[in-house]
C-alpha cells in the first residue's frame, strides 16, 4: 500500500483531511490512484506541471506492490511553477528597474534601500544571508507601492584576502573563482524573488569600478589625508601580508592560523583622525541603533586630559635632559604615581635600559611582538613586565620611581607611555601587587574599601596630594577641581599642557597582496635607494583605471615584497610629467577600500566621466535604509562615514552623512542540538549535577530521543537526565548550515522569506527551526485553498477563484481594515513578523465566512506581496489582473472601520459574573437585557426566574438580581 501524505491538507477535499498531517491512504492499484493526465506519464514522473505541487520518492506506478509503505508527499499548492513563472516574468519585463535619467519623476518622493552587499564566497548563501535581504526587500515593495522612486541594488564586495587565499589553495585564478561565486550567488538570490535592480549590478573587482576607488585615493593623497610611515605592523609571514588587529587571534591569523609577528614596515596610512571630531558630533544626528553609536564613539575615544613630563634620572640620581611624556585622563591622581610605563616598541626603550637589563628587555620585547594589540589590553589577561634598570622624576613631588616595560601599553596609543597609578587603576593595581611595587591612595569617597584592598577608581576628594617642596597643593579638592589645578601647575612650570586625545589611529591602508585595487602612484627610480621614505608621485587621473595585471603566480614572495612585484614589466614605467623611469607601487588596497563608497556608484553605475552625477546624489543620498550585520558596526560603517565627509569636503556629495538609518540584523543560529553529559566510567549524568561530578565528556542525542520536561529538556527513556540545549553560529565545521536552495525546493521562496520574518523580531538572533517554517507553509497554502480552492483529482487548480462580486459586510470589512492597519504600521517599523500575525489571524477569520468578496480578498493579496511576492502575483492575476502588482497601491485603511461600535458586557446574576454579551456602544438596559436572554449560556440562569431588580452600569456591567421563586418566568 503506498501512503500519500498531505502536509498542507487540501480543504475540503473530504471531511476528513481537517487535520493537520492527516494521511490518506491510497490501494496500490492503478485505478485508485489520480488518473493520468497522458498516456505517457506514469506516476514516477508526476511533476508540478500536472499537479501543481511537488511530490517526493515517487515509485513507477507499475512497481507499487501491496508490501510497498512508501510515503507520498504532496505539496498544497504549486510553489514550484508559480515561483519560477514570475520570477521569469519580472526578468523579462525589467519590473523592478530603477527609472533613470530622463525617466525618473523627481517630483515623487525617493526611498533608497539597501543592503551591505556580500563577499562572494565558494559556499554561497546559507540561510542567514536571506533574513537582512528579505526585510530589505519588503521595505522596497512596500515603498513602490507607496507611490515612492525606489532604489534597491545589489552588487558584490569581491576583492580581498580570502579570495586570494582559496585561490592559492586550488590554483585558480581569483578572477575565476570570483566570477564563479558571484553567479552562484546572483542565482540564488534570484530564486528568492528579491526585487533587485539588476540592471545596476557591481562589482568591486570591475575596471569601471575601481576606476573611482582609486580616484578618491588620489584626491585624499591630494588633500594630505593619504601619507607613508614606517609603522608597527601584524606581518604574518605564511599569509605574506599585513594583517588588521581584527584579523589576529591568540597571536596567529584568524584565516589558517598561521604566526603573526609585529615588524615596522613601510606602509600607507588615510589620516582618519583628522576628522575624529566631525566622526564623533555628528554620530547625534543620525537614527541609529545607539548601540551602535555607542561602540563608534569608544572606537573614536576623544578623553581630555593632560600630557605631563617625567624627565629621566641618571646613575647617580641626578636629572637628565632626557624625558617621558605621557597623557593622562586623570592628572587629579598624579601623586599617586608610584612607577612609569613604557610600550615594547617606545622610541626611547633602547637609550634608556641599563645593560644589566638590556637581555630581559630584549626577550620581552620579542615575546611582545608576537601578540596583537587586542592581546596586549586583554583586560582578563595577567599582566607581564620587565624593569627597565632606570628611573624617572615625578615633577610634582619630585619622588625618583621605577621604569618598566609592559605590553598592556601600545605605542600607538597616546604617547606610548603611561604614569601608573595602582590605588585607581585596576591593571596598575594588578601589575604592582605582582611586582611589589608602592600604592599610595590619593582619592578618597564614600565608594572605596575602607581596607583600601581594592583600587577605586571613581572621582572623589584629594588626599596626600601635597609637597613643600614643589608641586601643586590640591589636598581637600574634589577630583574636577584637582585636576584643572594640576593642569594649569604643569603648564605654568613647563611640565606638561592640557591635551584632547582619540583612541583612534590612522588607518593602515595597505596589504601585500595581489587581489586588491593597484594604488595609483609612482616612485621615481633615482628615489629608490634613499634611506628615507621615497616620494609618491599621483599618476594623471586621465590614466585611470590602473588595471591589475594578470599574473599566474600571485603566491605570497615571503620576502615582505607584494605579489604585484613580480609584474616587472608591469612595475617598471615612466612618470608622466618628467619622463623619467620609474617604478609602480606593488601595495594593493584592503578590502575595505571598495566598500566604502559603493552606494554611491549605485546611484549612476553606468557614468565612466563622474564618481556619480551631482543632480542624482542629490536626489537619492542620503541611503534611507541600510542593513547588514553588527560585525560591521564600528570599522566598514566608520571609513564609510570617513571618506564620505572627504567627498562631502570637495563637493561631490551633498549630505554630510551617508546612511540615515541603520539596522543590524540579528543572526540565524543552527539548530538547537542536544548533549548529554555522561561520567568517566560512560554513564549518562544530568547536565545540573555536573559540576559536582567532575571529569565528563558529551555526546550528541538525536532530536527522536529528548522530550521536554518543564524549562528543561531530557531523555525520553530517562527523564533525571536533563540535557544541555544549545544553537550555534552555522558553519560548515559543525555540519549545522541550512542551504537555502533545499529549502526553497521543498517550501518554496515565499515560504523561506516568510519563515524568517516570523522567526521574531529582524534586531534578535534566532534559532532555526524546520517545523517552524512549516507552520508558515501551511498559512500560505490555507491561503491560497481560501482563495483559489481545493485542487481537481488530478492535482490541478481552477483558473478562476472562489471570490464573488457581491458588497463587504460591517465585519469583513473591520476585519480587512484592522489588518491593513498592522500590516503597515508593523512593516513601517520593521516589525514584520507581527505583521504576519495579523494576516494569519485574517485567513483564520475568513474561513468563517460564507462568502468572499472581492473587495475583500484583492486588498488582504496587496498586503501579502511584499512578503511573499510569488503567490500574491499568482493569486492577482487569478483575480483578473493582467499586470503585475508591483505598482498597485498599498492599501489604506479607513478610520472609520477601526472604530469598534461594539463592546464586551460582563453580565452578572445575583452578583455573580455568568458571562459576557456584545452590545452597541450606546445600548440600552433594555437592549443589554434583552440580549442576556438571548444568550445561550447566560438564559439558564434565567428561565423560570422573577427579575427583581436590575442595575446597569452603561458600557461597564449588568447585574440581574432574581427572586428565589421557581415558579414563575422572568419578564422581559
Amino acid at each position: 500500500m503506498i501512503q500519500i501524505q498531505w502536509l498542507l491538507p487540501p480543504q475540503p477535499l473530504t471531511s476528513s483531511l481537517h487535520h493537520h498531517r492527516r494521511s490518506l491512504l491510497f490501494s496500490s492499484r492503478r485505478r485508485s490512484l489520480p488518473p493520468k493526465p497522458s498516456s505517457t506519464l506514469t506516476f514516477s514522473n508526476v511533476s508540478t506541471k500536472y499537479f501543481g505541487f511537488r511530490v517526493c520518492n515517487c515509485v513507477n506506478s507499475e512497481s507499487i506492490t501491496e508490501e510497498s509503505n512508501e510515503v507520498v508527499k504532496v505539496r498544497a499548492y504549486p510553489f514550484h511553477e508559480i515561483e519560477q513563472r514570475w520570477q521569469k516574468f519580472w526578468d523579462e519585463n525589467r519590473t523592478f528597474r530603477t527609472p533613470d535619467d530622463d525617466e525618473l519623476d523627481t517630483s515623487k518622493p525617493k526611498f533608497y534601500v539597501l543592503d551591505m552587499f556580500p563577499y562572494p564566497s565558494g559556499a554561497g548563501l546559507h540561510v542567514g544571508h536571506p533574513l537582512g535581504y528579505t526585510a530589505t526587500d519588503i521595505l522596497a515593495r512596500f515603498k513602490r507601492m507607496q507611490g515612492f522612486n525606489v532604489l534597491h541594488p545589489m552588487g558584490w564586495d569581491a576583492f580581498g584576502l580570502p579570495a586570494e587565499q582559496y585561490a592559492i589553495e586550488t590554483g585558480t585564478h581569483p578572477k575565476i573563482t570570483t566570477i564563479k561565486n558571484i553567479d552562484r550567488f546572483r542565482t540564488q538570490l534570484k530564486s528568492l524573488g528579491f526585487s533587485f535592480d539588476w540592471e545596476r549590478e557591481i562589482s568591486t573587482t570591475e575596471p569601471d569600478y575601481y576606476k573611482w576607488t582609486q580616484w578618491i585615493f588620489l584626491q585624499l593623497l591630494k588633500r594630505g589625508l593619504a601619507y607613508q610611515a614606517e609603522v608597527p605592523v601584524n606581518w604574518c609571514p605564511a599569509l605574506g601580508t599585513v594583517l588588521a588587529n581584527e584579523e589576529v587571534v591568540d597571536g596567529v591569523s584568524e584565516r589558517g592560523g598561521h604566526p603573526v609577528i609585529r615588524k615596522p614596515m613601510r606602509q600607507w596610512m588615510l589620516k582618519i583622525t583628522a576628522y575624529a571630531d566631525r566622526l564623533l558630533e555628528d554620530l547625534d544626528d543620525l537614527d541609529w541603533p545607539e548601540s551602535i553609536k555607542e561602540m563608534q564613539r569608544n572606537w573614536i575615544g576623544r578623553s581630555q586630559g593632560a600630557e605631563v613630563e617625567f624627565h629621566v634620572l641618571s646613575k647617580d640620581g641626578k636629572v637628565t635632559d632626557a624625558k617621558i611624556t605621557v597623557y593622562t585622563t586623570r592628572p587629579d591622581t598624579i601623586f599617586g604615581v608610584t612607577y612609569l610605563v613604557l610600550a615594547p616598541e617606545h622610541p626611547l626603550l633602547s637609550s634608556l635600559v641599563s645593560e644589566a637589563q638590556k637581555n630581559i628587555v630584549d626577550e620581552y620585547k620579542e615575546v611582545a611582538s608576537r601578540k596583537s594589540d587586542l592581546e596586549r589590553t586583554e583586560l582578563q589577561k595577567e599582566k607581564s613586565g620587565v624593569f627597565s634598570g632606570c628611573y624617572a622624576k615625578n615633577p610634582v613631588n619630585e619622588e625618583a620611581i621605577p621604569i618598566y616595560i609592559a605590553d598592556y601599553v601600545l605605542g600607538s596609543y597616546g604617547t606610548g607611555a603611561i604614569m601608573a597609578v595602582p590605588a585607581h587603576d585596576s591593571r596598575d593595581h594588578e601589575f604592582a601587587l605582582k611586582y611589589n611595587l608602592p600604592i599610595h591612595w590619593v582619592i578618597t569617597s564614600d565608594e572605596c574599601c575602607d581596607d583600601f584592598e581594592k583600587p577605586y577608581s571613581g572621582e572623589g576628594n584629594v588626599i596626600n596630594s601635597s609637597s613643600s617642596t614643589s608641586g601643586p597643593h590640591i589636598n581637600g579638592l574634589h577630583s574636577k577641581k584637582a585636576a584643572v589645578e594640576v593642569i594649569n601647575w604643569v603648564e605654568k612650570t613647563g611640565n606638561g599642557n592640557r591635551k584632547i586625545n582619540y583612541k583612534l589611529r590612522d588607518w593602515l591602508f595597505a596589504r601585500q597582496r595581489y587581489w586588491g585595487e593597484p594604488i595609483p602612484v609612482v616612485f621615481l627610480d633615482e628615489n629608490s635607494e634613499s634611506e628615507t621614505l621615497p616620494i609618491p608621485i599621483p599618476i594623471p587621473e586621465s590614466e585611470l583605471p590602473l588595471t591589475l595585471p594578470e599574473l599566474d603566480d600571485f603566491t605570497p614572495t615571503g620576502t615582505g615584497d607584494p605579489p604585484l612585484s613580480k609584474a616587472v614589466s608591469w612595475v617598471n614605467t615612466i612618470e608622466s610629467s618628467s619622463g623619467k623611469p620609474a617604478k609602480r607601487e606593488t601595495n594593493t588596497m584592503p578590502q575595505w577600500a571598495g566598500s566604502c563608497w559603493y552606494y554611491l556608484r549605485f546611484m549612476d553605475p553606468k557614468n565612466s566621466s563622474q564618481l556619480v552625477d551631482k543632480k542624482k546624489e542629490m536626489y537619492w543620498s542620503p541611503v534611507d535604509v541600510y542593513v547588514g550585520g553588527a560585525e560591521h558596526a564600528v570599522l566598514h560603517l566608520l571609513y564609510s562615514r570617513f571618506w564620505h565627509k572627504v567627498l562631502y569636503d570637495i563637493g561631490i556629495v551633498s549630505t554630510k552623512e551617508p546612511f540615515k538609518c541603520v539596522i543590524n540584523q540579528g543572526i540565524i543560529l543552527g539548530e538547537v542540538q542536544y548533549m548529554a553529559c555522561k561520567d568517566k566510567d560512560g554513564n549518562f549524568v544530568s547536565a545540573d549535577s555536573i559540576h559536582a561530578s567532575g571529569d565528563h565528556k558529551q555526546e550528541r542525542i538525536p532530536d527522536e530521543k529528548v522530550t521536554k520536561s518543564g524549562a528543561s529538556f531530557v531523555l525520553k527513556d530517562n527523564p533525571n537526565i536533563k540535557l544541555i540545549a544549545r544553537a550555534h553560529k552555522m558553519s560548515k565545521s559543525r555540519g549545522n548550515v541550512v542551504n537555502p536552495d533545499d529549502v526553497v525546493s521543498e517550501y518554496g521562496a515565499d515560504s523561506l522569506r516568510l519563515y524568517e520574518m516570523f522567526m521574531g523580531p529582524l534586531r534578535d538572533s534566532k534559532t532555526w527551526n524546520t517545523s517552524g517554517i512549516e507552520g508558515v507553509h501551511r498559512f500560505l497554502g490555507r491561503s491560497w485553498r481560501l482563495i483559489v480552492g481545493s485542487p481537481l483529482s488530478d492535482g490541478t487548480y481552477k483558473n478562476q477563484t472562489l471570490v464573488v462580486d457581491e458588497n463587504p459586510s460591517l465585519d469583513q470589512l473591520k476585519s480587512l481594515h484592522r489588518c491593513i492597519e498592522k500590516v503597515t504600521d508593523e512593516i513601517e517599523a520593521t516589525r514584520f513578523n507581527t505583521g504576519i500575525s495579523a494576516m494569519m489571524e485574517f485567513v483564520n477569520t475568513a474561513y468563517k465566512w460564507d462568502k468572499l468578496p472581492k473587495s475583500i480578498v484583492e486588498p488582504f493579496v496587496l498586503l501579502l506581496s511584499p512578503y511573499a511576492p510569488h503567490m500574491a502575483e499568482e493569486l492577482w492575476f487569478r483575480l483578473g489582473h493582467s499586470t503585475s502588482l508591483a505598482y498597485e497601491s498599498f492599501p489604506k485603511a479607513n478610520p472609520a472601520y477601526l472604530k469598534d461600535t461594539t463592546i464586551t458586557l460582563p453580565v452578572q446574576i445575583n452578583g455573580k459574573t455568568r458571562g459576557t454579551v456584545q452590545v452597541e456602544v450606546i445600548c440600552t438596559e433594555e437592549e443589554a437585557f434583552k440580549l442576556a436572554s438571548l444568550d445561550q449560556k447566560l438564559s439558564k440562569y434565567l428561565e423560570g426566574k422573577i427579575v427583581k431588580k436590575r442595575v446597569y452600569v452603561p458600557g461597564k456591567i449588568l447585574n440581574v438580581i432574581l427572586e428565589r421563586e421557581t415558579n414563575k418566568v422572568a419578564s422581559l
